[in-house]
């Protein structure tokens, strides 16, 4: 496995993580699953995705992940 494959795979492990605490996650304002996250990250080409955490305000615990995708310039 080479280290590009490796870091999508982490990546996948990753927002599987999320996903079995019960995290929400989206992209570009649409729910998406892991494999869908990361499928969007290796077909980029020009356009790369912005994490943003949504925080619970009373307990301080991840409430949501949203990625959006920002353009290239």
């Amino acid at each position: 496995m080479n280290s590009t494959e490796e870091k999508y795979r982490q990546f996948f492990i990753e927002l599987e993580a999320y996903e079995k605490c019960g995290i929400p996650m989206s992209m570009d304002g649409e729910p998406a699953s892991p494999l869908q996250i990361v499928n969007a990250h290796m077909a980029k080409e020009s356009n790369a995705y912005m994490r943003d955490y949504v925080m619970d305000d009373e307990t301080g615990s991840l409430k949501e992940l949203h990625f959006q995708k920002i353009a290239a310039k």
